[in-house]
């Protein structure tokens, strides 16, 4: 009877855990932001949030986690418990983090999160302040070859999906700035209206509002074709720069090892918050458009943007400090 114990306890178990998983979610879910509030990765964990707790039936609570370019709030969430109440809210610079910080990380976005959802996408877009008055990327790119090393531009953090497009930018056009790095977007943002840094290339959905009012430039788009939000500012294409994309997705990880079935319905849940019509028209309004890359395809995608994001760190030369 004692040897059949281990074997009875197992079944149970076994035929205990989908009950459990049925449950889900019993208590209020956290999700975790790297970056400060009123950032557009908060902002779009925010208007998931909201959706989540009406489809779950339970509060999910959106908790800020700044600092080290997002790394504490992922570690933070590759050490929380698998059980799908501790979720972080991912973008773009997690694929970018190894190739900048290698093995001096605590985490890695393959290995160390399940894959639930992508939610929304951001494209890129170059912006000015007051104190580089130009109208036109070709004007901007005349002045500082005009003037090189002189000028400034703000990025959300060291190896940032900002960081990494700037990086890009300059090599492509044989210029040279200054990096500023922030701990998150919104800062980044307020010192190029106010003067203190020269320009960014932001995701639109940091910077729409500042635009339309007037308060930033927006000079040139990384996107295929014109932006609906801004019909008047051209493509880097058009403005004469070849060859340069760039964008930023937001989407939800899990520790991994969430079992399947919790996971299952978050990416239920956040497939049906990119499908729906206010979802897509809250998230438009903020310069994003919904994408729901959920699952193995979301694994996929990340292993691919490590791949390149290492590949493009070494050609660079970028690292962090």
């Amino acid at each position: 009877m004692k040897a059949l114990l281990p074997t009875l306890c197992a079944a149970l178990l076994a035929a205990a855990a989908p009950a459990a998983h049925a449950d889900y979610p019993d208590r209020p879910i956290r999700i975790i932001v790297g970056f400060s509030a009123g950032g557009p990765t908060d902002v779009v964990a925010r208007a998931f949030a909201a959706y989540a707790a009406k489809s779950l039936g339970q509060a999910v609570v959106v908790e800020n986690k700044p600092g080290a370019n997002t790394i504490l709030a992922a570690e933070a969430v590759a050490k929380a418990p698998a059980d799908g109440y501790t979720l972080l809210m991912g973008a773009t610079n997690h694929t970018m983090i190894p190739a900048l910080y290698g093995d001096r990380v605590k985490f890695d976005a393959r290995d160390s999160f399940a894959p639930v959802c992508t939610v929304a996408v951001s494209p890129t877009v170059l912006v000015v302040g007051p104190s580089m008055p130009t109208d036109t990327l070709a004007a901007f790119l005349a002045k500082l070859k005009a003037e090189p090393g002189k000028h400034t531009y703000a990025t959300p953090g060291t190896g940032s999906s900002g960081h990494f497009a700037s990086a890009q930018f300059l090599r492509l056009t044989g210029t040279s700035m200054n990096h500023i790095p922030y701990k998150g977007a919104s800062q980044a943002i307020t010192d190029v209206m106010g003067g203190q840094v020269d320009s960014s290339l932001a995701t639109l959905g940091s910077v729409l509002p500042q635009v339309q009012s007037g308060k930033l430039k927006a000079l040139a788009v990384a996107a295929p074709e014109r932006l609906a939000e801004l019909p008047q500012v051209p493509t880097f294409e058009e403005a004469g720069l070849k060859h340069y994309r760039a964008d930023a997705w937001y989407g939800v990880l899990a520790p991994v090892g969430t079992p399947a079935p919790v996971l299952a319905r978050l990416s239920q849940v956040a497939a049906g918050f990119a499908r729906d019509s206010a979802s897509a028209q809250s998230l438009k309004a903020l310069g994003m458009q919904p994408r729901p890359v959920c699952g193995a395809d979301f694994g996929r995608q990340l292993t691919q943007e490590i791949t390149e994001y290492r590949a493009l760190a070494r050609d660079l030369d970028l690292q962090a400090q």
